[in-house]
C-alpha cells in the first residue's frame, strides 16, 4: 500500500513553480506520491515537474476530466473525436510526468446532464472512445482507471457494479476501476459489498470524506471500507482527495462554496496519519 494526496486541494495547475516548496513539505510529511490534476498544460512542463518530484522521492499518479466540448458520449462524432484528442493529450502529460496511472471520470463530460438515464448509444460511444484511449495509453505505459461519480456530478457511471461492467466492456489490459469513498458513501448501500463487487478490476482508491474535508472527521464507514479493501487483497494507492475553495474547473461538479477545514496542510498531515492508522487497524480485524 502507498499513500498519496491529490493536488486539487491546492490547485488545478500543478506545474507552476510556486508549488514546489509545498511538494517538498508533502514529501517531508511522509507521502509516497502526489496525484497531479491534468486539466491542460504542456507535456514538457509535466516532464520537468515529474523530474523534480522524483528527486524528492515522490511517485506520481494523475487525474483528468472531460469538458462538455470534449464529451465521449456526445451524439456528434466530431465531439467524440475531440474527446479522444483531449484524453491523448492528458495521457501525454501523464507519461511525461512519470505517472503510472490516469484516473477520473474519463468516460463522459463532468457536470453535464441530458435529463434522462444514459442510453445504450452513449454507453457504446464512450466504450469506443475509451478503447482507443486505452490503446494509446498502453503505448505510453499508462493505466486508465475509471472513477464512478455520484448522480449529482455525472450520469453514465454512478456505482461500482456499473463501472466494473464498463471496464470489462472496454476490455483492455491497462484499464481498471477507480473507487472513491465520497461517491460510494452516496451511492452504495454497503461499502464492503461494493468493494467485493469491484475487486477483480479495482486499480485505484481515493480516500475522501463525506463532506470532502479531513478524512476520519465525517460519516464515511471507514472501518468497513479499510477492512473490505484488506480482505480483497488490495495493495495499491490510498490517495487522499479533498477540496478547498471551489476551483473554476470543477465548480459545476463539486459545488463547494465554503471553507470545510482550517488549513490545507493540517488536513494533509492529519489525513495521512488517519489513513495509515486505519489501514493498520484493519489488519487486526
Amino acid at each position: 500500500m502507498r499513500t498519496g494526496i491529490n493536488l486539487l486541494l491546492w490547485t488545478d495547475q500543478p506545474t507552476r513553480e510556486q508549488y514546489l516548496p509545498l511538494y517538498e513539505r508533502l514529501a517531508g510529511m511522509g507521502y509516497d506520491g502526489l496525484e497531479l490534476p491534468i486539466f491542460g498544460g504542456e507535456p514538457e512542463r509535466f516532464r520537468r515537474l515529474g523530474a523534480r518530484l522524483a528527486d524528492l522521492g515522490l511517485a506520481r499518479t494523475a487525474t483528468a476530466v472531460c469538458p462538455a466540448e470534449a464529451d465521449p458520449i456526445h451524439p456528434d462524432v466530431a465531439v467524440r473525436r475531440a474527446s479522444l484528442a483531449h484524453l491523448q493529450r492528458a495521457i501525454d502529460c501523464a507519461e511525461a510526468a512519470g505517472a503510472e496511472l490516469l484516473g477520473g471520470p474519463l468516460y463522459a463530460a463532468i457536470g453535464k446532464f441530458s435529463g434522462k438515464p444514459p442510453t445504450d448509444h452513449e454507453w457504446e460511444a464512450s466504450v469506443d472512445v475509451m478503447q482507443a484511449a486505452a490503446d494509446y495509453a498502453a503505448r505510453a505505459g499508462v493505466t486508465l482507471v475509471f472513477e464512478f461519480l455520484n448522480r449529482f456530478e455525472i450520469y453514465l457511471l454512478n456505482d461500482t457494479a456499473q463501472t466494473a461492467r464498463y471496464a470489462r466492456c472496454v476490455a483492455r489490459a491497462n484499464v481498471g476501476v477507480h473507487y472513491d469513498t465520497f461517491h460510494a458513501h452516496i451511492e452504495e448501500k454497503s461499502q464492503a459489498a461494493a468493494i467485493r463487487t469491484v475487486a477483480p478490476v479495482l486499480a485505484h482508491v481515493h480516500i475522501s470524506e463525506n463532506d470532502r474535508s479531513t478524512p476520519g472527521r465525517g460519516q464515511v464507514r471507514w472501518s468497513e471500507t479499510f477492512s473490505a479493501l484488506r480482505r480483497v487483497g488490495y495493495d495499491g494507492w490510498l490517495t487522499i482527495e479533498a477540496f478547498g475553495a471551489a476551483l473554476p474547473s470543477l465548480a459545476a461538479a463539486t459545488k463547494i462554496w465554503r471553507r470545510l477545514f482550517s488549513d490545507e496542510e493540517v488536513l494533509a498531515r492529519e489525513g495521512l496519519a488517519f489513513t495509515r492508522r486505519a489501514w493498520a487497524e484493519a489488519a487486526t480485524r
